[in-house]
């Protein structure tokens, strides 16, 4: 049994189950995603240089549970952490190791790495669901925005980080 499919270029005389069009191909698959992951690899970047230097400001205490981190942090922090793990992957994970270290930030650090070393959930905005559930559930301590950093320098001694 033949049926005339019409498409966009002709009409053309083909067995019914032919008439479907056919499955994206290997190749638009590959370019699709290596797009979607370069775009995300440029937002991530650029949503962490624009906010890197409020980021140097934040102030959490060294004993920080993972919850009381991220309701310090703000949301284009973990926003832009998503997207470098949607276009490196795995590969983001020193990236997140080295940035939260400099901020300070090692309870977000300890589970933004971790969950950036495991393969292919990039594409589950992981820090961001927890950062909307730290706020929404009230999971950790609310930030201190009057709190002073000590550093210990000696045995009862202690320098006041600016």
């Amino acid at each position: 049994m033949t049926l005339t499919c019409e498409s966009t270029a002709s009409r053309i005389e083909r067995p019914f189950a032919l008439c479907e069009d056919p499955p994206m191909s290997l190749e638009t698959f590959v370019k699709i995603l290596a797009s979607v992951m370069v775009l995300a690899l440029l937002g991530g970047i650029v949503v962490l240089a624009f906010t890197y230097k409020r980021l140097k400001k934040i102030r959490v205490p060294e004993d920080a549970d993972f919850w009381t981190a991220i309701r310090a942090v703000p949301l284009a922090l973990v926003v832009g952490l998503d997207l470098l793990d949607l276009g490196l992957d795995s590969f983001a994970a020193p990236i997140n190791w080295f940035l939260l270290n400099r901020l300070g930030l090692q309870a977000l650090r300890n589970v933004a790495t971790f969950e950036a070393l495991i393969p292919f959930t990039g594409a589950i905005p992981t820090l961001t669901v927890a950062w909307f559930a730290a706020r929404f559930l009230n999971l950790g301590e609310k930030p201190d925005p009057d709190l002073l950093h000590a550093k210990r320098v000696g045995p009862d001694r202690y320098e006041v980080k600016r």
